[in-house]
């Protein structure tokens, strides 16, 4: 059974996060090749497994997705995706932290879960169909990254 049936009507949200990663003044975005986002653009990332910091399951997880290596800087901000189904059931539901990242190197190689990637200019991310609140949480990220090193 594929790890995403397990998150089906879950008894407990599960934690996840997902990168901003800024490379060249442009944002990575990938689009979702499987429900419930399929189709969307949104955020490299997945669920944080047992044992691992925020920053490496950040880390690992974009490397999954996307072959890349990030430096993350700092937590941007986080997003809440509830699910239901037509009987008001939760089907999904995932609390994710998102991080402003640093592209350190490598090039997109997509895994199965994704179909597409675009690194694209933050003023573009209003013309693409996007997860929810997309364009606000890389706004958070854009100026965390922005912020003097401490």
């Amino acid at each position: 059974m594929p790890v995403a049936d397990a998150r089906t009507y879950p008894g407990r949200p599960f934690l996840a996060v997902s990168a901003a990663i800024l490379r060249d003044d442009k944002i990575l975005l990938v689009r979702r090749d499987r429900p419930p986002a399929q189709g969307l653009f949104s955020l490299p990332g997945g669920v944080v497994e047992i044992g691992e910091t925020l920053e490496q399951a950040v880390e690992r997880e974009v490397a999954e997705e996307t072959g890349l290596r990030i430096d993350p800087v700092a937590l941007a901000g986080f997003r809440e995706v509830v699910d239901r189904d037509g009987n008001g059931r939760v089907r999904r539901h995932f609390v994710i932290l998102c991080f402003a990242a640093r592209w350190r190197d490598g090039e997109v190689i997509l895994n199965d879960e994704l179909s597409d990637s675009r690194w694209v200019d933050p003023a573009e991310l209003t013309e693409l169909p996007t997860t929810q609140g997309l364009p606000d949480i890389v706004a958070l990220a854009l100026a965390r990254l922005r912020q003097p090193e401490r």
